[in-house]
């Protein structure tokens, strides 16, 4: 997301810093490009405008022009400003009131209301809390099947709502229905249409006013760009939305919407899509997310990310079997398959500050299927193949490869990438040690894999 924003506001960036000391002609040719940078990206006209009118007060001014690093103290007022722009800090959602509280997702079809519904569900349930899932769209064919199914997926209990219901019929009857089953929270995943429509407004002005919902979130499309900020504009206007679900954020490569619907509907955005599965939905945090279009990562984020992924206890016992040389191939592929629970490899990538700039790691395809394929060929060993690698000889890889459906040369390559993974980790950790038992152990393994 991001990437044709980022690059511009990069290159502008670089110039800035190239130049010994900032004149205000240097600044204004600057904020030009960056105004041109934002409207490219889809951001409102207006939006844009302001926002450089904001910068422009304060970047021309002593403080800038006396400084040591201009470029930099430039790059500081914009990462602010961007910050500002959409929001400034991260906007939890209000869930407090009489159980079960009520959230509403309203939307255009195609937005991806029922699949966020699933997603905020899960959400919820990591913050221990229970939520039952409503299908209150009676509409579009297959809507309640397809609730009803991620709510299997998630183990959690979903209204059996009938297409024969109303609407209003639904909510009125998933409330004891909720407080029955002892959930705490009520997901309503309402009715979209292609366009907005008066009908369309009405229903969900029903629906608000017997839930009294603690929150109405709008999912909003952001590949849709200014369509998006419209539709958000139209929605806040009826039922006044407490904030927005902003999907399809990780294929928006411009996210001109996620810059402009704070600006132009004052209305929050809580949460963003970043993918298909039921665990990409994150909360969008302003700051976070400048520094990533700047350029300065997001390492934030990624620390987050790393800690809901490794337990700590699996990590100390990790670092033991690395010290004591007992690291097998068995934890080899625990480790691979917590690694793919952190998201694309591109994705890590892109939270570390510096790596945006870096054009070669922007043109390289990282193969997610690698994963995959190591996986499957560590399954097709024996389990003494698993915990000794020396003996695994060529006959042994002919017949690895072949049950895994790769070629020799794949099996080589995953040795080779174990290899190479023990050797770091033993140098991270202090070295093997250990008794002489051990270090026979670690000599019979050179003769394959020399560490």
């Amino acid at each position: 997301m991001f990437d044709s924003l980022s690059d511009r506001f990069q290159k502008i960036f670089k110039n800035l810093r190239g130049q010994g000391k900032l004149t205000e002609e240097n600044i204004r040719e600057a904020l030009r490009e960056v105004r041109m940078a934002l409207l490219e990206a889809d951001v409102h006209y207006k939006v844009a405008k302001d926002f450089v009118s904001g910068i422009a007060s304060r970047v021309v001014g002593q403080e800038v022009m006396d400084s040591l690093t201009p470029g930099q103290q430039v790059i500081k007022i914009v990462n602010e400003a961007l910050t500002e722009l959409m929001g400034g800090t991260a906007e939890p959602l209000k869930l407090l009131g009489r159980p079960p509280v009520s959230i509403m997702l309203v939307g255009l079809q195609g937005s991806g209301k029922t699949t966020s519904a699933a997603k905020l569900a899960r959400k919820l349930v990591e913050e221990k809390r229970k939520p039952c899932l409503v299908p209150a769209d009676v509409y579009r064919p297959a809507a309640i099947d397809q609730l009803t199914i991620l709510g299997n997926q998630l183990n959690l209990p979903v209204y059996p709502a009938t297409t024969t219901q109303r609407p209003e019929e639904i909510v009125r009857e998933a409330v004891p229905f909720a407080r029955e089953h002892n959930c705490d929270t009520l997901l309503v995943d309402t009715a979209g249409r292609l366009h907005i429509d008066s009908e369309l407004m009405a229903e969900l002005t029903r629906l608000k006013e017997i839930l009294q919902p603690v929150e109405i979130l709008l999912v909003a499309d952001s590949m849709t760009g200014q369509d998006a900020v419209k539709i958000a504009a139209s929605f806040h206007e009826t039922l006044g939305i407490t904030g927005v679900i902003l999907t399809k954020l990780d294929g928006d490569a411009r996210g001109g919407a996620a810059l402009s619907i704070r600006a132009v509907t004052h209305c929050p955005i809580k949460l963003i899509g970043v993918g298909e599965k039921l665990d990409a939905l994150e909360v969008f945090h302003p700051e976070r997310m400048s520094s990533r279009i700047l350029g300065m990562g997001d390492v934030l984020s990624l620390i987050e990310k790393a800690q809901e992924a490794f337990d700590e206890n699996q990590a100390e016992d990790m670092a033991r079997k690395f010290r004591d040389d007992s690291f097998s191939l068995e934890d080899f592929r625990n480790q691979l398959r917590q690694i793919k629970k952190l998201g694309s490899l591109e994705q890590i990538l892109s939270m570390l500050p510096g790596m945006g700039m870096l054009k070669d790691l922007k043109k390289m395809q990282v193969d997610e299927k690698e994963f995959v394929r190591m996986e499957a060929i560590i399954n097709s060993m024996t389990k003494e193949e698993r915990r000794n690698v020396a003996i695994i000889n060529a006959s042994r890889r002919r017949r690895i490869a072949n049950g895994s459906g790769t070629a020799v040369h794949d099996v080589n390559r995953l040795l080779k990438s174990y290899d190479e993974a023990c050797r770091m980790m033993r140098q991270v950790v202090g070295g093997g040690g250990g008794s002489k038992k051990k270090k026979g152990k670690t000599r019979r393994k050179r003769a394959f894999f020399p560490f």
